[in-house]
């Protein structure tokens, strides 16, 4: 993940991550700045969401929360460095 970040780009984490443990290494060690949540729609339903339902856009927040559990901090600020990041990417204005 650090390769491309040091190309400038920025480290998409959706549904999958909340599967169990196996991605918390990367999401400690990956600064929230470089971080956009996806939900990969309609796959990868997060948990603990029902497995086999259809994913949808508002779950993102349990991508959210995830990310806010393993970095001990709260989901307001994973939520809005985040929203930032997409924002940048996209061009967005504040």
């Amino acid at each position: 993940a650090n390769k491309f970040i040091e190309l400038g780009y920025m480290i998409g984490l959706n549904g999958i991550i909340t599967y169990g443990e196996s991605y918390d290494r990367l999401i400690k060690e990956i600064d929230l700045k470089n971080i956009v949540i996806e939900t990969d729609c309609p796959y990868l339903t997060p948990r603990p969401l029902e497995k086999g339902i259809r994913n949808e856009p508002l779950f993102v927040k349990e991508v959210a929360q995830k990310i806010a559990d393993v970095k001990e901090i709260s989901l307001e600020e994973v939520a809005e460095i985040t929203t930032q990041n997409a924002k940048l990417i996209l061009n967005l204005s504040s």
